[in-house]
């Protein structure tokens, strides 16, 4: 068997509504055909082989711009076999490499056509990719939701929702005491500090002390991700589980936070970390270090999102997997089939491959319009008074005694 095409297919996917989505602020959105709203791109990538089996993938990163890089590695694909996943992981890892560290937009890139590796390997033996990857752990995978309000978190709780995960970087000791209040015991809650802007280690430090009582899963990304030695400092502090990663890509970019215990949940963005196997790899450094796995899938397309259920069901390690609940509408349409949550759980696909397909009529009515975001209004909260039109990276909170404290 022989690849004889590898083609991309962009669309701009529909923002989810500000209720599904734990962040802070209003970012930068685009109208265009459809009368859609967002910066979300979704990726998709097919390998084509003279057998006629199809393979599809995706990635993510930064799609507009990994779309040319896919493009560009197609010279070195056609003709091989698709198969030998490994060899070709590698011969990809080597072409890209000239052009610097490997990225989010190179590991994009090549995760998306690993994927659609995998799931061509699959077809041609007629198994799921997790049987590939050394069978069943487990038949179903445990999800999260985002809510940032009580009121979404009941709602979540009532649709059979276990875990929720809030986000921002204003107001956090507030935003979790409340939720907490309302939920309970019974349901897990994490928060994700994600910045714009990124804290401070002492901040960060000394959030991670007053989120103490509130028994959370994680706290999520509090510092910048290239600043490694302040995750330390944080752990040092804090008697609280730290989760970070989504923002690196392959074994290399996540190395130093599992091999230095930096944190207990390792989060690798099944788009954009080099793939399954990839992500495979990661599960296993992360499994010798008892680091548990939640890939992330916040800003992912439905592809990606059956990757990682196919590698989780075949992990030890592997704890839950973000899901937005309410996602836009068109999530469900652009595949096919489209899982489904049940009382906290998505099943493991059981049919050849990956189990699924897109629909690429369906893609094709949602050409790419925008890919970047920015707070767009200055009553975004997370920023200091004042600070908004800086843009800063990284800020020292200011009004502390309301950033610290519950009252």
């Amino acid at each position: 068997m022989k690849i004889t095409d590898v083609k991309t297919f962009l669309m701009q996917a529909g923002a989810p509504n500000l209720k599904s989505w734990a962040a802070d602020g209003s970012f930068g959105t685009q109208s265009y055909s459809g009368n859609l709203t967002g910066t979300r791109n979704w990726l998709f990538v097919k390998v084509y082989t003279d057998q006629g089996i199809t393979g599809i993938g995706e990635c993510s990163g930064w799609p507009r711009v990994i779309e040319t890089a896919v493009r560009d590695l197609r010279a070195l694909l056609v003709g091989e076999d698709p198969t030998h996943i490994e060899r070709l992981w590698q011969k990809m890892q080597i072409a890209i490499m000239g052009h610097g560290m490997t990225g989010t937009v190179g590991a994009g890139a090549m995760t998306g056509v690993d994927m659609a590796l995998w799931d061509i390997k699959g077809k041609a033996l007629g198994v799921p990719v997790w049987n590939l990857l050394g069978g069943k752990v487990r038949d179903r995978i445990h999800i999260y939701a985002h809510a940032n309000t009580p009121e979404v978190a009941l709602s979540l709780k009532e649709r059979g929702i276990t875990a929720i995960k809030c986000g921002g970087v204003s107001d956090p000791v507030r935003k979790v005491a409340g939720l907490r209040d309302a939920i309970g015991d019974e349901m897990d809650l994490m928060i994700d500090l994600h910045g714009p802007p990124w804290m401070t280690p002492g901040d960060a430090a000394r959030l991670a002390r007053a989120l103490e009582p509130y028994d959370l899963m994680w706290i999520e990304d509090p510092i910048a991700p290239e600043n490694l030695d302040g995750y330390r400092r944080i752990r040092d502090a804090a008697h609280v589980p730290l989760a970070a990663g989504e923002r690196s890509s392959t074994i290399f970019g996540l190395r130093e936070l599992i091999e230095h215990d930096l944190v207990d949940v390792a989060q690798p963005d099944t788009g954009r970390a080099g793939g399954i196997t990839q992500m495979k790899k990661i599960a296993a450094m992360a499994e010798a270090h008892h680091i548990m796995m939640a890939p992330h899938s916040g800003s992912l397309g439905p592809v990606a999102e059956y990757a990682a259920l196919h590698v989780m069901a075949a992990i030890p390690n592997a704890l839950i997997l973000e899901r937005i609940e309410d996602d836009w509408d068109g999530r469900a349409r652009t595949v096919i089939p489209h899982p489904q949550q049940v009382d906290g759980y998505l099943q493991v696909p059981d049919a050849p491959g990956l189990g699924v397909d897109i629909d690429e009529e369906f893609v094709a009515q949602f050409p790419s319009s925008q890919n970047l975001s920015v707070p767009i209004g200055k009553d975004t909260t997370s920023y200091a008074p004042g600070t908004f039109d800086e843009h800063v990276y990284v800020q020292t909170r200011l009004r502390r005694g309301r950033h610290f404290r519950p009252d």
